[in-house]
């Protein structure tokens, strides 16, 4: 097997976009980028001729859950008035507590059709479903490598279901990272929920194990005010002040939503080098708020993007983001187009620990997209960032590549049929509504 020879209209390189450049894959790495005109094909190499397309790194999906499907469309009879309302008598009955390994498996296809179609490379998911384990994250991962993404997955472990299921929750997690090598592409993480559905003993038997493997830990972290408010009531100080009083708080938590928080919590958690993603969209469905993302980044903080299982075009998110916090803080200048595509992808790729990921630099994973410039403006190195954040879309993904295998070319998915899927996917949720 030779090389695979991209050339390119343009390529964007940390430093910004380069004309006419273009890069080759080999064993799953960038090994050169360079002027097109510098590339010498062999016999066996195989050449992509993307001369009207744009070569981007992969984006990354930092928080997802992929089984969200199942909701999108549901008719509840529930009514839902507030955050903590949203979980107990819609989120948890309706949805969560009634997956099992078949609805992980078309749900996880479907999201995988989606992440790939949308430009995704790399992803973080959270599985929610107390009575889907043991064995969920397996099924999960079937899917997963398969597509061919580049996967983190996890069980959103707690206690609400009783003492058995939440240590189930943790050993789903262990045994699943463990058994996963350094360079496999479907890897794990420890995973809680919230402090209001994990007491502070099972927060730190999290926390050890975590440590003990040598991975992230994750959690949702004041999604909406529910979870300071209850912290106060029940704890007697806020959720990011207690955590840190457990020793949780470091470089490898990855804390998910951060909606509801002080500027005194922002800086305990860059002092502990927490990383964060954030879901500008799906913040807005559960009411929860705007998320200070100026803020924990001018403190210094990694923050990359999510879709939360709910809106999965990444490019809407991408476009949430740069525009919700532009009206929240009645600023021009908050979020600018530039901040917001690292955060897709750099940012992302720092938060959530996918290293050699989320930048066109040779050595890096050849986790790398193409996006055709059919778009009513030209695309130039001054305007690159506002017309990918702002104007292309999952139909101007041409293709697709991790690890340096093609997921998509030509506009075609070529390790999922997305047809199937979909058909698939629509009759599984007509079943679950239905029963």
């Amino acid at each position: 097997m030779g090389k695979t020879i991209i050339k390119g209209a343009w390529l964007m390189t940390p430093e910004g976009l380069k004309k006419d450049t273009g890069l080759i894959m080999e064993g799953g790495l960038i090994t050169q980028i360079g002027p097109n005109a510098s590339f010498i094909a062999g016999e066996a190499d195989e050449v992509l001729d993307c001369t009207d397309q744009i070569i981007l790194p992969g984006f990354v999906n930092g928080h997802n859950h992929m089984y969200g499907f199942l909701s999108h469309g549901i008719t509840a009879e529930a009514i839902v008035t507030e955050f903590s309302s949203f979980l107990d008598d819609f989120w948890w009955p309706y949805v969560e507590d009634r997956l099992d390994h078949e609805l992980v498996e078309a749900t996880t296809e479907m999201a995988c059709v989606e992440m790939i179609d949308s430009g995704v490379t790399s992803f973080v998911d959270i599985l929610e479903g107390p009575h889907s384990i043991p064995g969920a994250l397996e099924v999960e991962a079937k899917v997963v490598e398969k597509a061919g993404l580049r996967g983190k997955l996890s069980f959103e472990a707690c206690e609400r279901a009783g003492d058995e299921i939440a240590e189930l929750g943790l050993k789903e997690n262990y045994d699943f990272l463990t058994s996963r090598g350094k360079d496999d592409l479907v890897q794990g993480l420890m995973c809680i929920h919230t402090l209001f559905t994990c007491k502070g003993e099972y927060v730190k038997k999290a926390k050890a194990l975590a440590k003990e493997a040598g991975a992230l830990i994750h959690m949702h972290l004041s999604e909406s005010i529910f979870e300071p408010t209850w912290c106060h009531e029940h704890l007697g100080k806020g959720p990011v002040e207690y955590y840190d009083e457990l020793g949780y708080l470091d470089e490898n938590v990855l804390a998910s939503q951060v909606v509801q928080v002080t500027d005194e919590e922002i800086d305990l958690l860059a002092k502990r080098g927490v990383k964060a993603v954030s879901m500008p969209i799906s913040n807005c469905e559960v009411g929860g708020g705007f998320a200070p993302i100026s803020k924990m980044l001018a403190k210094g903080m990694t923050v990359g993007l999510g879709t939360d299982g709910y809106v999965n075009n990444f490019f809407e998110v991408m476009r949430g983001a740069f525009l919700m916090h532009k009206a929240n803080e009645q600023s021009t200048q908050t979020m600018p187009a530039d901040l917001v595509y690292k955060m897709a992808t750099s940012l992302g790729a720092d938060a959530c620990g996918f290293e050699g990921c989320g930048r066109l630099v040779e050595g890096a994973k050849a986790d790398v997209i193409t996006l055709d410039l059919d778009i009513p403006t030209p695309i130039n190195e001054h305007n690159v960032y506002d017309q990918v954040v702002l104007f292309e879309n999952p139909e101007h993904v041409v293709n697709v590549f991790v690890d340096g295998r093609a997921l998509k070319r030509d506009y075609k998915l070529t390790t999922m049929d997305k047809a199937a899927v979909k058909a698939r996917m629509r009759e599984v949720a007509d079943g679950f509504w239905h029963v």
